[in-house]
């Protein structure tokens, strides 16, 4: 085994890291979600109950 085969590939190293990125986008997503079903829920236990 070669010394450096534990590093990353040049081309690995160079692309951005887009995890910030896809965590916005989670959250972008998700917090209307999740929003919306707890809007449901009420709403359906108010239906239900009275």
């Amino acid at each position: 085994m070669s010394p450096d085969s534990s590093q990353s590939p040049p081309e690995a190293a160079r692309t951005p890291d887009r995890r910030p990125l896809i965590a916005f986008t989670w959250l972008w997503v998700g917090a209307p979600l999740a929003y919306g079903l707890y809007e449901l829920v009420r709403k359906a236990t108010q239906l239900f109950t009275g």
